[in-house]
């Protein structure tokens, strides 16, 4: 009886399986989440305290996307954006399954699914996404942000950087 042998992709699946990059996804959404009940309790909306001459931390509700896209509309946008943030987090659950050996590539997911499911649970529990993070140059401000858009923004990064890897071999 003939054996085939595994793939090396297919044996450092199974080897690294699911855990690790679901526990990476965990660890951003439970920063997400500390971060975010600490700035509610400690500042009231609209309120701000300088860190450095660049930065501050500030109470801001966005019921939009990225750069509160859609955030004037009249409410239909946070389904929208929550069933978004679902249906990318079960996505990203099957391409981890699928290719869990893949380091740089699946740590690039377990970022964006832990920012995603952060900002999920925001919209589900406030009916929009809880924003602290002020960096600003002179008088012009960045849209504030938080660790979930963080998270999401550095494995953004991370799966460009994997993808022009592979691409260069």
């Amino acid at each position: 009886m003939a054996t085939k042998k595994r793939s090396s992709a297919a044996a450092s699946s199974s080897k690294y399986g699911l855990a690790p990059w679901l526990g990476i996804a965990a660890l951003v959404l439970l920063i997400d989440q500390l971060t975010k009940i600490t700035i509610v309790r400690l500042f009231s909306y609209g309120e701000w305290h300088p860190v450095t001459a660049f930065f501050n931390l500030v109470l801001v509700y966005n019921k939009g996307a990225a750069f509160s896209f859609l955030s004037s509309e009249s409410g239909w946008q946070r389904h929208l954006f929550t069933a978004i943030g679902i249906a990318a987090a079960v996505f990203i659950i099957f391409l981890l399954k699928r290719h869990a050996g893949q380091r740089m590539f699946c740590a690039a997911l377990a970022l964006i699914l832990g920012g995603a499911i952060g900002n999920v649970v925001d919209r589900v529990a406030y009916g929009h996404v809880i924003d602290f993070l002020d960096f600003y140059v002179g008088n012009w401000h960045w849209p504030a942000f938080n660790v979930a858009d963080s998270a999401i923004c550095v494995g953004a990064v991370l799966f460009i950087i994997d993808e022009l890897r592979r691409v260069n071999k």
